[in-house]
């Protein structure tokens, strides 16, 4: 029995501190966890520097071992702290964290590994699951309702964009033609996206004035473009905010999402006890 309790009480210690966020311990754990997956990645950036790996190559395998050791042993406390490790295993996140660690033991058996140097700057989206608090979840989920409630806009808007590059590309390759690179239109509608996002390589111009006239006014609407998805987003994130105003609505004390119905004992969302006022 004092085994199973002691078993018990370990479990539920290393819940804590990993996947509690609110918690002095869980907060320090990730802040330590932030730092290695910075370190990780700076150190994926540096192996691709030839001078540098050149003349730091140990050092660098050295630390990436101290790092892969370290999101092992977390990897494995993980599944467990949980009750359920399988659903774990294959979550979302499961996934990344095994595929974070892969590559380092995966140069013990195979040579020419630095390919999957790549797969470990997945450990990036290790930072979703850090900034996983109160604040951040609020705001994200503002986010995800304004993009959910603009999505018909967009598409209409993405599908407006598309007509345009076809109909502009088509334009420009009868009036430029091959002698000015535009040598198909599938090219042509390429140098059309090009110039509409105002990237503008420079690989392609066109040279008659007509064609100089249609890309300064592609020019131009490329900057309308740009601004009209921000603008559709922005008008229904302040949509939800007056919306909240105008219901005045208590939002949860946990992640302050917004609580329905108004009596509920619990948060739909994140499932913490509700303090009616």
């Amino acid at each position: 029995m004092k085994h199973s309790a002691m078993y018990s009480q370990i479990r539920e210690k290393t819940y804590t501190i990993i996947f509690q966020t609110n918690t002095k311990a869980g907060r320090l754990f990730d802040l330590i966890l932030l730092g290695f997956v910075l370190i990780s990645v700076l150190l994926v950036m540096m192996e691709t520097v030839a001078d540098f790996n050149l003349k730091y190559h140990s050092y660098l395998i050295t630390l990436e071992w101290i790092i892969t050791v370290f999101f092992t042993i977390e990897y494995l406390l993980r599944i467990f702290s949980i009750d359920k490790p399988i659903r774990y295993v294959f979550s979302f996140y499961g996934i990344i964290d095994l595929l974070a660690i892969l590559p380092m033991f995966a140069s013990l058996f195979f040579t020419g590994y630095n390919i999957l140097t790549v797969v470990r700057a997945l450990r990036l989206l290790r930072l979703f699951k850090i900034l996983n608090n109160p604040q951040f979840t609020s705001q994200s989920l503002k986010l995800k309702r304004a993009l959910i409630a603009s999505r018909g806009k967009i598409v209409v808007f993405i599908y407006f964009v598309l007509i345009s590059t076809i109909i502009i590309g088509s334009i420009m390759y009868l009036i430029e033609g091959k002698e000015s690179g535009f040598t198909s239109i599938p090219m042509s509608i390429y140098w059309t996206i090009v110039t509409l996002t105002t990237v503008g390589y420079g690989d392609i111009s066109p040279q008659t004035p007509l064609g100089q006239f249609i890309a300064s006014f592609v020019m131009i609407l490329g900057y309308g473009i740009i601004a009209v998805p921000t603008g559709i987003v922005t008008a229904e994130i302040n949509k939800y905010n007056k919306s909240r105003e105008t219901q005045h609505q208590n939002p949860c004390g946990n992640c302050e999402a917004d609580i329905y119905p108004s009596n509920a004992k619990f948060c739909p969302n994140c499932g913490h006890p509700i303090e009616n006022n």
